[in-house]
């Protein structure tokens, strides 16, 4: 993926290049496209024409511009030879690419008289390289230190609750049992009673002999 970037920024940063340093080249000098005499081929000799230049052509109606190989061009013919053909009085042609270029007029008998011109188109210096964007490191992350858990506080202890006994109910426990009277306790309470008894017997016959 950052090798197609790459590609394509070079192509486009190419492209700029091209545009803000191409150079239009008039034939000629004075961009004159005829038969006048001059020589065109002396005048390509002191020019640098660089891919991305263009060289423009005026010419009358009764002319034309023909881009020809290098054997229509040593033939002074474009028959089978034509690699595009121009007309209109006024022409530009772009040199888009580096390398041998032939151009003639293709009206019969002009290009022998002169109309013709071969020019070396050079290759546009490329551009340096983009430097692949640099990766950021890693932020650091801060260590944080886990919060302590809150210290439960000691549960207050239970009440005691009271026994539960099966049926659900709490077992209420009674007061122990006075301690029974001691056998010698017991003798001296009934002799005393009967004793009783008899000094109530002894009053009643009393009360009915009277």
């Amino acid at each position: 993926m950052a090798k197609a970037i790459l590609a394509v920024v070079a192509v486009a940063a190419l492209a700029v290049q091209l545009a803000a340093a191409a150079v239009d080249h008039p034939v000629g000098g004075d961009g004159a496209w005829d038969a006048s005499g001059t020589s065109y081929n002396a005048w390509s000799t002191k020019q640098k024409f660089v891919q991305g230049d263009t060289v423009s052509f005026k010419y009358a109606p009764s002319h034309d511009v023909t881009e020809v190989t290098k054997a229509g061009y040593d033939a002074c013919s474009g028959s089978n030879a034509v690699v595009k053909s121009y007309t209109g009085g006024a022409t530009t042609v772009k040199l888009a690419t580096p390398g041998k270029r032939y151009f003639i007029c293709s009206v019969p008998g002009h290009c022998a008289a002169g109309m013709k011109l071969e020019l070396t188109v050079a290759a546009a210096a490329a551009p340096a390289p983009a430097a692949a964007p640099k990766s950021q490191p890693p932020r650091r992350q801060r260590s944080i230190a886990p919060t302590p858990a809150p210290t439960a506080a000691p549960e207050a202890p239970a009440a005691p609750s009271p026994s539960t006994d099966v049926s659900g109910l709490p077992t209420v426990t009674s007061p122990a049992a006075a301690p029974a009277p001691k056998s010698s306790d017991a003798t001296s309470v009934g002799v005393q009673g009967a004793k009783a008894g008899v000094a109530l017997a002894v009053g009643m016959v009393l009360a009915l002999a009277i």
